[in-house]
C-alpha cells in the first residue's frame, strides 16, 4: 500500500491490518528515521590519510587586508531628513483620510488605531506616535550600524501608509 494511503487511512483513526493508530504513527517515525540515518550515513566519504594531511595546511603568514569599515554617517542627514518629512507627510495624509472616513460613517480597519478612532485628538495622537517610532526604530539601526535598515525603515513606513491613503481613497 503507498505511504500516502497508509497516512490517510492513519489520520482517520482506522486500523491498518488491526494494528492501533499509535502503533502504525511510531512505525511510520521509525521507517522515516532509519532511512534517514541511512542516506546521510551513505553521504559520508572516507578520506585517506594523505588526502586528510594535504588538506589540513597552515595559514599564509601574510594576512590579506580588511575590507574598509563602511562611513558612518551623521543620523539627520539630509537622505534621513528628507524620509522623515515623507513619513510625517504620508502620516498627515493618512490621518486626514481616516478622519474623514470615520466622521462619515465609515469603520477603521487597523485594530491598533481603531483603539485610538473614539476622538480626533486619539487619531491624532496615533498617527504621531507612529512618525515617532519610524523615527526611533530607524535611530536604533542608526546607533547599531545597520544604515541600510535605518533607511529601509522610512521606506517601509510611506509606503504602507501610502498604501492605506490609496486604499482608503478608493473605498469611500
Amino acid at each position: 500500500m503507498p505511504l500516502a494511503t497508509f497516512i490517510y487511512m492513519s489520520a482517520w483513526g482506522k486500523s491498518f491490518h488491526g494494528k492501533s493508530f499509535s502503533k502504525t504513527i511510531l512505525r511510520v517515525a521509525i521507517l522515516l528515521s532509519a532511512v534517514a540515518i541511512s542516506v546521510t550515513a551513505s553521504a559520508q566519504q572516507f578520506v585517506s590519510a594523505n588526502v586528510a594531511n594535504a588538506m589540513i595546511e597552515p595559514a599564509p603568514a601574510i594576512k590579506p587586508p580588511l575590507p574598509e569599515a563602511p562611513r558612518s554617517h551623521r543620523f539627520w542627514d539630509t537622505q534621513n531628513t528628507l524620509l522623515f518629512v515623507g513619513v510625517a507627510a504620508v502620516n498627515s495624509a493618512d490621518f486626514a483620510v481616516t478622519r474623514q472616513n470615520l466622521q462619515s460613517g465609515g469603520q477603521e480597519l487597523n485594530p491598533i488605531t481603531r483603539l485610538f478612532a473614539g476622538s480626533t485628538a486619539g487619531l491624532a495622537f496615533n498617527f504621531a506616535g507612529e512618525t515617532a517610532g519610524t523615527m526611533a526604530i530607524a535611530y536604533l539601526f542608526h546607533r547599531t550600524g545597520h544604515h541600510r535598515l535605518e533607511r529601509m525603515t522610512s521606506a517601509v513606513a510611506i509606503s504602507i501608509s501610502t498604501q492605506a491613503v490609496i486604499y482608503s481613497g478608493t473605498h469611500r
